[in-house]
């Protein structure tokens, strides 16, 4: 379960390219006069958005067994 550098540079990359997206389309969708709610809302969307990019990729990627978020029961 080692990461490379080079694997570790693209996966940081896009996450990066994902916040700057999302901060991105929701300065074209929030009206102009904003305020620090609204601010925070971005934030916490591109957030969520690049976290959820990350936990996708090392689900997909790093942890490649079909069962990485469910785990069978041992039988007694």
């Amino acid at each position: 379960m080692e990461i490379r550098f080079g694997r570790l540079a693209i996966l940081v990359l896009a996450m990066v390219i994902v916040f700057g997206a999302v901060v991105g389309i929701l300065f074209q969708i929030i009206p102009a006069p904003r305020k620090e709610t609204d601010y925070l809302v971005i934030g916490t969307l591109a957030t969520f958005a690049s976290l959820a990019t990350l936990f996708g990729v090392l689900i997909t990627t790093v942890y490649k067994d079909s069962n990485a978020l469910f785990f069978k029961r041992k039988k007694e």
